[in-house]
């Protein structure tokens, strides 16, 4: 019978071995739970001091700059959630380029600006104190939140390194209700005269809901003549509302006045239904009165700056109608005073000085119904008033609606900022730049800049 025997290896072939053992050990693909833990995104959730609640949203790398945002009005009675982004597409956009999320709900719904900035100073408190300090900090807001956004940037320049406005009310409290008054009067004084609706001093919110119903019906009747549409067209033009206002309906040519006075009208019903009425009502509240007027104001004058005047005359000439006899009748008609101390509230928490310290861009579409892109005019001249002008960048984007900017048009925007902040200078920020850069951050969604210069506000304050 033959034994087989197994021989130690001599010894010098071990050193071999053990090396071939470790090059396999280091060719080998480790399993996924063996490996080093990945920084991943997180978000914070929780609740400040007044009641408002905070959201956080830090990436799985962070850049060193956090975006502090401020969401728009939110009515009373709907639901008041914290948010940090505008939107769940641009917010996937920032997190994947590093960026930090912060934003708050504010205390209360409604005109809430007063409440609305330190609520957001908090939160961002509440950022560095569970994430760390962020390296640049810029605050941005759409709507009413660019409202809040610009409040932050002139009231405390120390806590930001710049802002950007999305649409926002730049123009301020005082000069928004003064302008929906304009637009009210002239519906109730040219549609519904001697019907007694109440168009500021509300009771309670049933009234204004009530009241606006009363005016919306007869702007509905008006609709079905002629001459009721050359008198809505008229309301129109001293509210800056544009011809082209909704993205899901076609642009109207600039000489086809029937479908921009169409889409006038649906933008007057809207602003009757809600903003006008009951949404005043909520503001009235707050301030402790009502906080427009219309005394002295010259409505010839005002539809004579408007980019719609011609569409107006030629309305009025196709029914049949003497304009000179309605600016007539609007400058006959009873005016309505202010409550001083309702104006002093929104002068002292919701009106912008232009005083601003550190860089601001404002972006807005062309095409807005419920914030005219002629706030744009107010805020630049009060901007230049305070000698603060090199500070602020404008830009436009060729589209109609309120907010209806794209995910790269946003981020477009905040590159753009965040350039001026890093380099102390603005650079290109002409609309072909401001594309390119929009298309570089997402060239799957529309980027539409333009150049663009909105005509005056119809009534500015400062």
């Amino acid at each position: 019978m033959t034994r087989t025997t197994t021989r130690p290896r001599p010894a010098r072939n071990r050193p071999a071995a053990g090396l071939a053992a470790l090059l396999l050990l280091l060719l080998t693909p480790v399993p996924a739970q063996a490996t080093a833990a990945e920084p991943a995104p997180r978000q914070l959730e929780g609740t400040l001091p007044s009641g408002a609640t905070y959201m956080i949203d830090t990436p799985a790398r962070w850049n060193g700059t956090v975006l502090l945002f401020s969401h728009g009005y939110r009515p009373e009675g709907t639901p008041n959630p914290a948010v940090d982004a505008p939107d769940e597409p641009t917010k996937k956009l920032l997190l994947k380029e590093g960026y930090a999320l912060v934003g708050s709900s504010y205390a209360t719904n409604g005109w809430a600006v007063e409440q609305a900035v330190p609520d957001q100073l908090a939160a961002l408190d509440t950022f560095a104190g569970k994430v760390g300090e962020a390296r640049r900090t810029l605050a941005w807001g759409q709507s009413l939140g660019g409202l809040v956004t610009t409040a932050i940037a002139e009231r405390h320049p120390r806590r930001v390194d710049g802002s950007l406005s999305l649409c926002g009310l730049v123009h301020g409290g005082v000069a928004n209700w003064n302008s929906t008054l304009d637009a009210t009067f002239a519906l109730r004084t040219l549609l519904a005269p001697g019907s007694g609706i109440r168009l500021t001093g509300f009771k309670d919110a049933a009234d204004a809901k009530a009241s606006g119903e009363r005016l919306g019906a007869s702007l509905v009747t008006a609709q079905r003549t002629a001459p009721g549409r050359a008198r809505i067209a008229l309301a129109a033009a001293l509210h800056a509302v544009p011809g082209w206002n909704d993205p899901a309906t076609p642009r109207p040519a600039p000489d086809d006045h029937a479908s921009r006075q169409a889409n006038q009208y649906a933008a007057l019903r809207a602003l009757v239904a809600q903003p006008g009425f009951v949404w005043r009502a909520e503001a009235e509240r707050r301030a402790g009165g009502n906080m427009s007027w219309n005394t002295g104001v010259d409505y010839t004058a005002m539809l004579a700056r408007s980019a719609t005047y011609r569409e107006v005359k030629s309305l009025y000439k196709a029914a049949g109608l003497s304009l000179g006899d309605d600016l007539r009748a609007l400058a006959d008609a009873p005016r309505t005073d202010a409550n001083p101390g309702a104006v002093r509230y929104l002068a002292e928490h919701a009106a912008p000085s232009g005083r601003l310290r550190k860089p601001q861009l404002d972006i807005h579409t062309t095409g807005d119904a419920l914030v005219p892109v002629e706030v744009e005019s107010a805020y630049r001249r009060a901007v230049g008033r305070a000698g603060r002008a090199p500070l602020l960048r404008q830009a436009y984007t060729d589209n109609a609606g309120h907010c209806t900017f794209s995910p790269a048009e946003q981020l477009g925007a905040l590159h753009t900022l965040e350039r001026r902040v890093g380099t102390g200078s603005w650079g290109d920020t002409s609309p072909a730049a401001l594309n390119t850069r929009a298309r570089q951050a997402d060239p799957t969604t529309p980027a539409r800049y333009v150049t663009y210069r909105p005509g005056p506000y119809p009534r500015p304050f400062s």
